[in-house]
């Protein structure tokens, strides 16, 4: 029989009812862990499926660091020489700014007086993919052979097929599409990935369009409005050199992204005397 004043059932059921509170509470945080966890998850472009590669070992991650230095590189070398790695058709200039003396190409040349220069590379744009695609043939190789070399050491049994690659110019982009085939396989499970891209940000390809496009105008008509082109397009900024045998250095710079674009060109000069 119950006593006046008795509270022990009420402080039972009270505590029934804390302990089921506390376990929704439980239940609500595990859930919205997991919905924050996976939208981090995804967000991040970890891959979930197959044999769980994570993004510190994704093959086009790994191949994007491994060429970044040596493509900028290229670029760098190519685009101050004038679209070529060694050509013997050249003009070695230091200007007063620089400290070496640089062989900067003719793109456009005769060495006649009082004619028209001749475009060197009419393709321009596939002659700058074939410039690159032998600079650095060799390192696109040995980053697939340490890509490789890595998911070996990381357990997985790696079977490769390596063709080789191309390399595509684009707006405001360097890309290298590899001819190449992975197939990984790890703790029972196998997965198979092909066609890897490797993506640079360069103004490259739009630098190379302004070239063509001068070097056009000064084989057709001797001369390109350099000023007038910078004020329809104000993003560029054109700098044109005549040295003492007439001889006209174009420098072409993208303002924004400070990348240059440096050649040279002979014609219609005019015999010295005269």
């Amino acid at each position: 029989m119950k006593k006046k004043g008795d509270k022990r059932t009420p402080t039972l059921s009270l505590t029934r009812n804390h302990r089921g509170q506390v376990t929704i509470f439980i239940v609500i945080a595990v859930v919205i862990v997991s919905v924050v966890a996976l939208f981090f998850l995804f967000r991040s472009g970890v891959k979930v499926p197959g044999i769980g590669i994570g993004k510190e070992t994704s093959p086009s991650s790994f191949l994007e660091s491994c060429m970044e230095d040596k493509i900028k590189e290229t670029i760098e070398i190519i685009s101050s020489q004038g679209g070529y790695i060694d050509n013997p058709l050249n003009k070695t200039f230091k200007f007063a700014n620089e400290n070496v003396f640089t062989d900067i190409s003719y793109l456009c040349y005769t060495q006649n007086y009082y004619v028209s220069c001749i475009n060197q590379e009419p393709m321009l744009i596939a002659h700058l993919k074939n410039e690159i695609k032998n600079y650095i043939s060799e390192d696109v190789k040995d980053c697939f052979d340490g890509l490789t070399s890595s998911l070996d050491k990381q357990g997985y049994a790696v079977n490769v097929e390596y063709k080789g690659f191309e390399v595509e110019l684009i707006n405001e982009k360097i890309v290298i599409n590899m001819d190449a085939e992975l197939t990984l396989t790890k703790s029972g499970e196998t997965t198979k990935q092909e066609d890897f891209k490797i993506i640079t940000p360069s103004k490259f390809y739009d630098l190379a369009l302004v070239v063509q496009e001068i070097v056009s105008q000064e084989a057709e008509f001797c001369n390109f409005e350099y000023v007038g082109y910078m004020l329809l397009y104000p993003q560029w900024d054109i700098d044109k050199f005549r040295t003492s045998d007439s001889t006209i250095i174009y420098t072409v710079e993208h303002k924004d992204s400070k990348e240059k674009f440096r050649f040279a060109i002979r014609g219609c000069v005019i015999r010295p005397g005269l």
